[in-house]
């Protein structure tokens, strides 16, 4: 698979191992993936085809560990792997899997978007690849720049509001706002009936240039209040990617995989990153490094900032060859990369043709 994302270190290079150092390099990575834990040398010579007796396994393993590859989490135990070591695992050992055709057809399912709009299509496969992953889905969805069709703000309550879109096709989005205190109901209405009668048919940033520019040069029959709310409410959907959204789908697959109160709070600070703006654009950005699959391990993860968590990831593209979106799984570092990037792929690109 292309396009993985370049390691800053990642100890040396897979020719640098020799054929036995390989291959229980690879069976001490297959066992954490599969269960987590660490693999001792007994276990390892019952495992390999090679007669090799535990104290020459002992012997390779403190070799990969001097070479920054694996680690041992306790006095006398097994080994496990480290990020750089699942990163030199990933560029040059890793055998990628194909998907089946129960799979294949799963994925196709829930991105077909006949009664459905693209947000809840979307929302369905990022549901699903986090389902068939065991992982968390996530998706960046493009800015909608279809004509619309309606515009309205809704009091919630003392400073907030909830602004309501809707497009031309059906499209359907929700965002919540704060608004000055003491903002009267009747600046809502006002407010909500000054851009529809500017809005209806038009695509956002149409609408926004013009009303901008209204209520710049004063032409906006609008008191101060409501000149804010009406700025405000078009400022939350403006803007390039600012304008997308991020849907992340199945946060308790992660729960699932706590093994320990360190494991929680990594957790607990990665979901407090999934829920930021800056978050989903870097998320975007990362997408656009290369071609295909992106993958990020660990505390190389300049995304979060966060050891312990693995990203795979790969964007989706317009009738035009336009990069609009991203979409990938979050998962501990021992998810089941062979299994996973495959899907990632192919559910990238069955998204790509909704999209149009």
């Amino acid at each position: 698979m292309k396009g993985t994302a370049a390691p800053p270190g990642a100890g040396s290079p897979i020719s640098e191992l020799n054929e036995r150092s390989r291959e229980i390099f690879r069976r001490i990575v297959d066992g954490y993936v599969a269960t987590g834990e660490p693999m001792g040398s007994r276990t390892l010579s019952r495992l390999l085809a090679q007669n090799l007796s535990p104290a020459t396994i002992r012997n390779v393993m403190a070799d990969l560990e001097e070479a920054g590859l694996l680690y041992s989490p306790h006095t006398s135990a097994g080994r496990l792997p480290t990020e750089a070591g699942l990163r030199l695992f990933v560029n040059g050992l890793l055998e990628i899997g194909g998907l089946s055709e129960e799979e294949r057809r799963n994925i196709e399912s829930l991105c077909v978007a006949r009664g459905k709009s693209l947000s809840q299509a979307l929302e369905e496969a990022t549901t699903a690849l986090s389902g068939l992953s065991h992982c968390a889905g996530l998706v960046v969805v493009p800015k909608q720049d279809r004509p619309l069709k309606h515009f309205e703000f809704v009091n919630l309550g003392p400073g907030r509001a909830l602004v309501v879109l809707i497009t031309e096709d059906g499209l359907v989005e929700n965002r919540v706002i704060e608004v000055p205190l003491g903002l009267p109901p009747a600046a809502m209405v006002t407010a909500s009936n000054y851009l529809n009668a500017r809005l209806v048919g038009r695509t956002m940033e149409e609408a926004r240039a013009e009303i901008e520019g209204e209520i710049q040069s004063n032409k906006a029959q609008l008191d101060e209040l409501t000149s804010h709310l009406v700025s405000t409410g078009l400022a939350s959907w403006a803007g390039g990617e600012a304008g997308s959204a991020l849907i992340v789908r199945g946060q308790a697959n992660l729960l699932g995989d706590v093994t320990a109160l360190g494991d929680l709070e990594r957790l607990r600070t990665l979901f407090e990153m999934l829920e930021t703006r800056e978050t989903m654009l870097r998320l975007l950005d990362a997408s656009r490094q290369g071609e295909g699959v992106q993958i990020f391990i660990g505390a190389e993860n300049h995304l979060f900032g966060v050891a312990g968590c693995s990203m795979i990831i790969a964007p989706y593209q317009n009738s035009r060859e336009q990069i609009v979106g991203a979409i990938g799984v979050i998962g501990p570092t021992r998810i089941n990369y062979a299994r996973i990037i495959p899907m990632v792929d192919y559910t990238a690109r069955m998204i790509g043709r909704l999209v149009g």
